[in-house]
C-alpha cells in the first residue's frame, strides 16, 4: 500500500476541489415512478412548469398536472400501455399546442392534433395553445344570427345565437349528447362551422 505524506494530501485535495464543478443544473429528465389508467407519476421533474409538455421514451407525450416537490403527476396523452416503471421522462419546455386551420376539418385526430382516420397528414396553417386567454366581449364579433338547432322546443325556449356557446347540463342518459350531435347535423350545408 502506498503512504503518501501530508503534503501530498494537501496538494490533491486542492486539485480536487478546483476541478470541482459547483455550478448549479436545472434536471431536465426523470424516471418513470408508477403508470396507472393513463396517470404517470414522475420522480426528479424539479423544473417542470404546469401544462408543460413531457416526453416520455417511445414518442410518447404527457400534461404536467400535479406538481410536488419531489414528483410530477402527468396525463398521457397518448397510448400509456408501452410505459412503464424505470423509464425516462423529459421536460419540453412546450406548453400544450395542437394544430388549427381549415385542413382540420372532418379528420378525426388525437389528443395532440396527430391523424389517427388513415387519410395522411395534417396540412395544418399553424398551432395554437390549448390553455390561452379568450378574446373581450367587446372584441368578440357580435352576435345577430339564429342558429336553429333542429329542436322546436329548444328553438323556442333557449334560442341560441350563431358563434354563441350554449351549456347542456342534465343527469346521465337523458339526451345531452343526443341534442348536441342532432344540432350538429343540422348545420350541414348552411356555411356553419362546427
Amino acid at each position: 500500500m502506498q503512504q503518501l505524506n501530508p503534503s501530498e494530501i494537501s496538494e490533491v485535495i486542492k486539485k480536487r476541489i478546483e476541478s470541482l464543478d459547483v455550478s448549479s443544473q436545472a434536471q431536465n429528465e426523470g424516471t418513470v415512478v408508477s403508470v396507472s389508467d393513463g396517470i404517470v407519476r414522475i420522480h426528479g421533474l424539479a423544473d417542470a412548469m404546469y401544462g408543460e409538455m413531457i416526453e416520455f421514451e417511445g414518442g410518447v407525450y404527457g400534461l404536467a398536472m400535479n406538481l410536488e416537490r419531489d414528483s410530477v403527476g402527468a396525463i398521457v396523452l397518448g397510448d400509456y400501455k408501452g410505459l412503464a416503471e424505470g423509464q425516462t421522462a423529459k421536460c419540453t419546455g412546450r406548453i400544450l399546442e395542437v394544430p388549427v386551420g381549415k385542413a382540420l376539418l372532418g379528420r378525426v385526430v388525437d389528443a395532440l392534433g396527430n391523424p389517427i382516420d388513415g387519410k395522411g397528414p395534417i396540412d395544418s396553417d399553424g398551432t395554437a395553445p390549448v390553455e390561452r386567454v379568450a378574446p373581450g366581449v367587446i372584441a368578440r364579433q357580435g352576435v345577430d344570427q339564429p342558429l336553429p338547432t333542429g329542436y322546436k322546443s329548444v328553438d323556442s325556449m333557449v334560442p341560441v345565437g350563431r358563434g354563441q356557446r350554449e351549456l347542456i347540463i342534465g343527469d346521465r342518459q337523458i339526451g345531452k349528447s343526443a341534442i348536441a350531435i342532432d344540432a350538429i347535423i343540422n348545420q350541414k350545408g348552411k356555411g356553419v362551422t362546427c
